[in-house]
């Protein structure tokens, strides 16, 4: 008897953790769709601005609400509140991600996630494609459309948070403690307040504790190539694609087309490599290399096919000519290039944290977004000045030693279970 209710317990355990997973996917794929969409098209839409006292650059970030009446000093403030949301919020994915998964389905999980919030990458740019397609510039009724739209949807991913459940033995001590404290709620919420601060204390010093460490400085490369290829393809690829004058009438609309087969690069890297392959070190290792290769191919590819000056024109077309005739099907397949190789870097960089640090996943998630974020922003802000050629270099250095560094420490790893085990 005992035995059948412990089984009992660990499956409905199993299943609220899994709806957890789900909807915390649905939450960040509707937030996406409208994040994701709005840095692949904003540099676009400013260059079409009607409005010339706007002055800003998509570069420098700016999102959603902004758009539907832009104004400079909306546009810097809103990029400076995004970003302190975006440290908070990826912060307590990576936490919740861990606490709803143990070692056997983080990679399960991991590959969920990771299969919803690419799903972001779809909607949005087919809308754009399709409305898109042939127009040279973007009017006042054609921003307005598609900004009101994103934020209805950014809405609704936030609200969807709301139904996310506790954990059910955090539910059943919360129940017998507010029973136990009808007469003196407001000493709990005190202590409650006192034990919060008290853990974003301890949470910090374990995160620069944390920081020194071998292993995350090791990780630090990695991380810190995927803050600079997420700028890349989240917005400045698909800037260079509509600033390609050889591309034509199309050019805009290649926009939207782009973020969908990133989109779908990462969907099928998410589900190749976090839902359909078994835990275990051999492969992270394969799957760094492969995104290492398929994103190298990428980047010679549009190294040949797109004019070394597409990233910082602003009024006009790229004026430059490239070493090869752009080809659409070539352009949209480094897209999915683009897509796949993030999904290899990203799901593996997931998984090793929540393996290593199951126990203190806040700190380590902390750590990662801070690094990333830091990489993208610094990337934002060369994209305006550096041409394509050395940006792509930067890249291809950095993802090389991020590469390398990932194999030291599963290397690392290895050793210690070894040891361990002996």
């Amino acid at each position: 008897m005992f035995m059948r209710l412990q089984t009992a317990r660990l499956s409905t355990m199993a299943d609220f953790r899994t709806f957890n997973v789900l909807i915390l996917g649905i939450g960040f794929m509707l937030l996406f769709t409208a994040f994701t969409t709005c840095g692949n098209i904003e540099q676009t839409v400013i260059k079409s601005l009607a409005n010339t006292t706007f002055e800003g650059s998509g570069y420098n970030s700016g999102y959603i609400a902004v758009f539907i009446l832009p104004a400079t000093w909306s546009f810097y403030l809103t990029s400076f509140l995004i970003g302190l949301a975006a440290a908070m919020l990826w912060t307590a994915q990576g936490n919740f991600l861990v606490l709803n998964s143990d070692a056997t389905t983080i990679n399960k999980n991991t590959g969920m996630f990771w299969v919803l919030l690419q799903c972001s990458m779809l909607f949005g740019n087919l809308y754009i494609y399709l409305d898109w397609n042939g127009k040279a510039t973007i009017t006042d009724g054609d921003r307005k459309m598609v900004f009101v739209v994103l934020l209805i949807l950014s809405v609704l991913g936030t609200l969807s948070f709301i139904i996310l459940r506790k954990n059910q033995d955090d539910e059943e001590a919360l129940n017998e403690g507010e029973a136990d404290s009808l007469l003196s709620a407001h000493m709990i919420f005190k202590q409650r307040a006192v034990s919060a601060v008290r853990d974003a204390s301890t949470e910090f010093r374990t995160m620069m504790n944390m920081f020194c460490t071998k292993t995350i400085l090791l990780l630090s490369f990695g991380m810190a190539y995927s803050g600079l290829e997420l700028t890349f393809y989240s917005g400045v690829y698909g800037t260079c694609l509509g600033a390609t004058a050889q591309f034509g009438p199309s050019a805009k609309g290649l926009i939207g087309l782009s973020g969908i087969l990133v989109g779908v690069g990462e969907i099928v890297g998410g589900g190749l490599f976090g839902l359909l392959c078994k835990n275990n070190r051999f492969r992270r290792t394969s799957v760094v290399f492969l995104g290492m290769v398929v994103h190298f191919i990428a980047f010679y590819l549009i190294f040949l096919i797109i004019p070394e000056d597409a990233p910082i024109v602003f009024e006009t077309d790229t004026q430059h000519e490239p070493y090869l005739m752009p080809s659409v099907p070539i352009a949209l397949m480094c897209s999915f290039l683009l897509g796949l190789g993030d999904s290899c870097f990203n799901t593996q960089l997931y998984s090793i944290l929540g393996c290593l640090y199951a126990e203190q996943s806040s700190p380590a998630f902390a750590i990662f977004k801070f690094i990333q974020s830091i990489c993208a922003a610094v990337a934002f802000f060369y994209s305006g000045y550096l041409l394509l050629p050395w940006q792509l270099l930067i890249m291809v250095i950095l993802g090389f030693t991020g590469t390398l560094c990932f194999f030291l420490v599963e290397k690392m790893q290895d050793i210690s279970v070894d040891l361990h085990e002996y």
